[in-house]
């Protein structure tokens, strides 16, 4: 983990944020949405502007977006298909939301379009869900969200009310449901699953290994947890994963990301007693064992961030709290944390190496023409990378 490393080296730099949507593509880190604190308020960040992060130069960029533009929100579910950015659900002025908006990430035009289902029905409104995407269907569970009386059927423990939070006939509260939606058929459907189903719960983390969709912890009623569960998308049956080490404690608001076939890391959070946190753990899917592992953002405690897979098994944390959300005067974030989980390739450590050394060197610098033309091109992304700027942060 020593080479993990946290950048800003471009002069303009995304705003501070959380409950944000954010994917990677091509090296690229997209991100879209949430809120930020100004003076006593909490306002949504605008909705018709992208920012991009180059992960191998670090650079940032803006870019304005049109088309059918979903409202400012937080909270939303946002997940990346074949170069496009979905989006889901979300809390936004007038409360949760279940519309479905898609945006092509690779034409460079960052066109909304709102997606019309013409199969099946749409979950009901909610934010704080996760998803998997699994053979070019993406999977939702759980949330916090909205319904009518006529839709809670008290017999069905999908749906847990929040007592504090009811106006007439209508409810809110956690639920644990499992909905499809397949893009190319533009349709919503609801497998029927076997297993015991993990509690109903919101702000949770998931991850997918394979044909397995896992989520970790979240806020089930009034508590926080670390439960692990497991959902076979061939089968439909859950089951419970029971670690056999110290296991993380109860939090919400982390994240989970795959970082190689067997294995995921959960970072950061809210525990049990709303403290930020800042730990990072590593669970083995097959031996079932947590471990904690070292990493040197020990200071940056992190809540309601995102996480996302980057090259080489990278984690490219971005965003979020560093102080417990409900608070005025959050301290939000706009720093991209990149956590190396694997040993690089030798030719990455070569090419970095060039990139960090070149300016440096009489001899290095003068044979950086003689390289392959895609080589140099690699090197010199990398060495805008480690160029010194103001905006730098360690």
């Amino acid at each position: 983990m020593d080479s993990a490393f946290e950048r800003h080296c471009s002069e303009l730099v995304a705003r501070e944020r959380s409950g944000h949507t954010a994917v990677v593509e091509d090296s690229l880190l997209y991100v879209w949405g949430g809120y930020m604190s100004v003076a006593d308020d909490e306002v949504f960040l605008p909705n018709d502007e992208i920012w991009v992060y180059d992960l191998e130069r670090g650079v940032w960029e803006v870019f304005h977006m049109t088309g059918e533009v979903p409202p400012s929100m937080s909270g939303t579910c946002g997940c990346c298909l074949n170069g496009h950015l979905y989006i889901f659900g979300g809390c936004d002025d007038n409360g949760q939301t279940n519309q479905i908006y898609c945006v092509n990430l690779t034409d460079g035009k960052y066109t909304w379009r709102k997606i019309i289902h013409e199969v099946g029905s749409a979950p009901s409104p909610r934010d704080k869900l996760s998803c998997w995407v699994y053979n070019g269907r993406l999977i939702y569970f759980g949330g916090y969200g909205h319904k009518l009386l006529t839709d809670v059927d008290s017999r069905n423990r999908s749906f847990i009310v929040d007592e504090a939070s009811w106006v007439e006939d209508v409810f809110w509260g956690w639920n644990n449901e499992v909905h499809v939606f397949d893009p190319m058929q533009s349709s919503w459907s609801e497998p029927q699953t076997q297993g015991r189903a993990p509690a109903p719960r919101a702000a949770h983390a998931s991850a997918t290994i394979g044909c397995r969709g896992y989520i970790c912890g979240g806020r089930v009623m009034e508590t926080r947890t670390s439960d692990i569960h497991c959902l076979d998308f061939e089968s439909w049956t859950w089951s419970e994963i029971i670690p056999v080490s110290t296991t993380p404690v109860g939090r919400s608001w982390h994240t989970l990301t795959a970082v190689s076939d067997s294995s995921m890391f959960l970072f950061g959070g809210l525990s049990v007693d709303c403290k930020p946190m800042s730990d990072g753990w590593l669970l083995d899917v097959d031996t079932k064992k947590w471990r904690e592992v070292e990493h040197p953002f020990k200071n940056k405690p992190r809540l309601w961030h995102t996480a996302c897979p980057g090259k080489d098994s990278d984690v490219i944390v971005f965003g979020g709290s560093c102080d417990y959300i409900l608070l005025v005067d959050t301290g939000h974030c706009n720093d991209a944390l990149v956590f190396q989980m694997q040993p690089y390739p030798l030719f990455r450590i070569c090419e970095d190496y060039i990139a960090k050394n070149v300016k440096n060197y009489e001899v290095l610098r003068n044979q950086l023409p003689l390289l392959p033309s895609k080589l140099q091109t690699a090197v010199q992304r990398r060495m805008s990378f480690y160029r010194p700027s103001k905006k730098q942060k360690y």
